[in-house]
């Protein structure tokens, strides 16, 4: 009967209707005549908003930031039409609902986008209850204001609450956020200094971490991080701090707390009694008494919360590295303070880390670009993964080592319960403190959620393993997996037999809250069978988890890093089932997708000081770059070039170009212009190599570098030495002007994102000073 059951399946999925759409979509869609209709009508505006004390440019829902709450009870039928009358198209993801693959609101992948002026029609059945949330999944515009919440009653109430309050977490930016994906890409520091969460040498050396500093440079890394960007402002229901004076004292209110931030994770805390978490994802959970939770972009989270006979409780969501916080009241009277966490402290992370000689970072970009190698586990990652299952009583055992984590069908009796060994050097003691260092994103783990039945598959259903790391690049802001971006792969083929188990292992100093569409995954945690289901988790730094789903959906379903701008640089798959393309999206391909994340950024700089001026120009993507660079002294001396160059690896690119330069000093009567190859190259320690020989045949070698050393003040410096051995004999003669060795030192202080003052000393221009301006 199984294989009869899965043969009907594929043979319907195969069979296409006059209208492109399966039998098997139908069907899943749902018959709506027997079903009562909810009718929503959601229209989306460009808007001009107050979020953090600057008008700006949003994006509304029903004319508002976030847009309205959506009620359903389950077994409706939600009929839901986006108008869309904003200037671009855009998009609407129902994100962890459980629906047809057609309406699931990925533009190109899933669902037709919704261009300027037009209206669509979004249908599915209720199938499920809980607290899920709405959002654009075009470009950034999430990061705009176009996102809102979902409430979904169950049929017969189970719970003993009074009233819901639903508190809406988010982020906001007074900039573009094109632009701050473009200051991202560029490398600007500006952000961590803006907040006062950069970690400058003068710091590093007063808390005598300055060889943990070494090590992180060795291993190209700047220094430890937790959050990217600058906000103004963090949001409850649109709000920095918002009051709710109506709720009465004994009524239990059930909070459904939803994270729909761009790029922000906070830590709650509650002030009162200790609440009640209920149910994460949507899902019921064993209720436990919890007060500090951390609340990962995408998830939710239930509390029921008793109003106080005297006073209110605050809610107080601080953003992960500290840099600011939101604040609910609930009830009235005196505040009944929540607890503040104190701020990160990234030094002392870089120092345990050092300590325990571990192996940091990945490549986010492979010399092979279509090959994924998410079945292979490589030592240049820098971890093994000695796997530890976990049987149904909680028993470990150890796994099979190196070949484990290849695509293999294994008996799902044992419960996968990895654990990363880190790699010591050799003669590397742990000691107490060592081992604490190692736990020191342990409180991000999922432990407390247990489901309240046995989410386990039954034994005989088979298993593959897939193995993701998550990898990244933060000089180039490039985010991947398995060190290749969503640009360069190929599909993961599902199987509707099987039961897929991903080993999320992240490689990076970020945390990455990771989201499947249209499923919903076991977490394995210390509960065993009774893992929590999910549809987001968070991955820490330098940790594992694993998670697993029966593949018993079709169509392609999208995977990726809930970080909006991780997830538009890369950091995304698509889970396939490998059935037919909904005809529907015949003139949208896939390639609209792909293409968001790998867009080309554009930024210059001038520096324009008395003793002479530059301007550089970078267009880039993940693979290619050009630059144009032109300098001028005061005392005429020229120098220009224009190149494009190949990123072969992360650190490695090859490039080709022109270069103009006079030949004679002060003087711009005889220019030279020549065709340069080379190689550049990031150095550990973080030194920028060029290396080059031009049609002349003269070798070139250069060295640039720059450094952090006070909160907003850097030095910099370039050593260039180019060599001639007389090997073209025409070459012309530079009477007393020794362009064979250029080097200059300086120091700069930002003023702001785009200005900063500067002073220089060049040995071909001199000493002078000024200001550089970013575009």
């Amino acid at each position: 009967m199984k294989n009869l059951k899965y043969l009907t399946l594929l043979i319907l999925m195969g069979c296409q209707t006059i209208f492109g759409q399966s039998i098997y979509e139908q069907s899943q869609e749902g018959n709506k005549e027997n079903l009562p209709v909810h009718e929503y009508t959601l229209t989306i505006k460009e808007e001009m908003v107050n979020k953090a004390g600057k008008e700006v440019k949003g994006m509304t829902v029903n004319g508002t930031i976030p847009g309205p709450t959506l009620e359903f009870t389950e077994g409706e039928y939600a009929v839901i039409y986006v108008k869309n009358e904003m200037s671009e198209e855009t998009s609407v993801h129902w994100h962890g609902l459980i629906l047809p693959n057609f309406y699931d609101g990925v533009p190109y992948l899933t669902t037709p986008p919704i261009a300027p002026g037009t209206t669509f029609k979004y249908e599915f059945p209720i199938k499920q209850n809980g607290t899920y949330w709405y959002h654009s999944h075009t470009m950034l515009q999430e990061q705009s204001g176009v996102f809102g919440s979902i409430i979904i009653k169950p049929k017969e109430k189970t719970l003993d609450y009074d009233k819901d309050l639903v508190l809406m977490l988010s982020d906001w930016t007074n900039e573009k956020p094109m632009n701050v994906l473009r200051n991202l890409k560029r490398g600007n520091e500006w952000y961590q200094m803006k907040k006062g969460t950069s970690t400058p040498l003068n710091q590093v050396i007063a808390r005598g971490a300055f060889g943990a500093q070494l090590d992180f440079w060795r291993q190209r890394m700047e220094g430890a991080d937790i959050a990217d960007i600058y906000y103004p402002a963090f949001l409850v229901n649109g709000k920095e701090v918002i009051e709710y004076p109506e709720f009465q004292p004994g009524e239990k209110i059930r909070l459904r707390i939803i994270n729909g931030s761009a790029s922000s994770q906070f830590w709650m805390t509650f002030g009162g009694d200790t609440p009640t978490l209920i149910a994460a994802d949507g899902k019921d959970d064993v209720p436990i008494k919890r007060n500090k939770t951390f609340i990962a972009i995408a998830e939710t989270y239930d509390f029921i919360v008793t109003v106080p006979d005297e006073g209110k409780i605050e809610f107080r969501a601080m953003a992960q590295d500290g840099s600011g916080s939101a604040l609910a009241y609930i009830g009235n009277g005196k505040v009944l303070p929540a607890e503040i966490l104190p701020r990160p402290d990234k030094i002392e992370m870089m120092k345990k880390m050092a300590k325990m000689d571990m192996k940091m970072g990945a490549h986010a970009l492979k010399f092979q670009p279509k090959k994924d190698e998410r079945f292979e586990m490589k030592e240049e990652y820098g971890m093994q993964m000695d796997g530890m299952n976990m049987d149904t009583t909680g028993e470990k055992k150890m796994n099979k080592p190196k070949d484990s984590m290849k695509n293999e069908k294994i008996d799902h009796s044992k419960m996968d319960h990895s654990k990363i060994n880190m790699e010591m050097s050799k003669d590397s003691k742990m000691e107490k403190d060592d081992m604490e260092g190692m736990d020191m994103f342990s409180e991000y783990n999922y432990d407390y959620l247990k489901s309240p039945e046995k989410t386990a598959y039954v034994k005989d259903v088979p298993v593959k393993k897939i193995l993701l790391n998550l990898t990244g690049n933060m000089n180039r802001y490039i985010w991947s997996m398995n060190g290749v971006p969503l640009s360069e792969t190929d599909k993961i083929k599902i199987n509707h037999k099987e039961v897929t188990r991903i080993t999320l292992n992240n490689l990076t100093m970020m945390h990455h809250p990771m989201h499947l569409h249209g499923h919903y995954f076991r977490v394995i945690n210390k509960n065993g069978e009774y893992s929590p289901l999910k549809h987001t988790v968070n991955v820490p730094p330098m940790q594992e988890v694993t998670i697993e789903f029966y593949g018993n959906e079709y169509g392609d379903w999208f995977f990726h890093c809930h970080i909006l701008y991780h997830m538009m640089s890369g950091m995304a798959r698509v889970i396939s089932y490998d059935t037919p393309r909904d005809e529907r999206l015949k003139e949208h391909p896939i390639s609209g997708l792909i293409n968001e994340a790998d867009m080309y950024y554009t930024w210059a700089m001038l520096d324009a000081a008395s003793h002479m001026t530059e301007f550089n120009f970078t267009t880039s993507n993940i693979r290619n770059q050009f630059n144009v660079m032109g300098e001028y002294g005061w005392n005429k001396n020229l120098e220009a070039e224009v190149t494009y160059e190949r990123y072969l690896h992360d650190y490695l690119r090859v490039f080709g170009g022109v270069n103009i330069e006079n030949e004679l000093e002060d003087s711009l009567d005889e220019l030279s212009t020549t065709a340069v190859v080379g190689v550049r190259y990031l150095t550990p320690f973080l030194f920028n190599l060029d290396v080059r020989i031009d049609n002349k045949l003269r070798p070139q070698i250069g060295l640039s570098r720059e450094i952090l050393i006070f909160p907003r003040t850097a030095i910099f410096g370039t050593y260039e030495y180019q060599a001639d051995f007389g090997w073209v004999n025409d070459l012309p003669v530079k009477d007393n002007f020794a362009k064979e060795v250029v080097w200059n030192a300086g120091i700069e202080y930002f003023i702001s994102r785009n200005f900063s003052f500067m002073a220089s000393y060049d040995n071909r221009f001199g000493a002078g000073g000024g200001f550089s301006v970013r575009f």
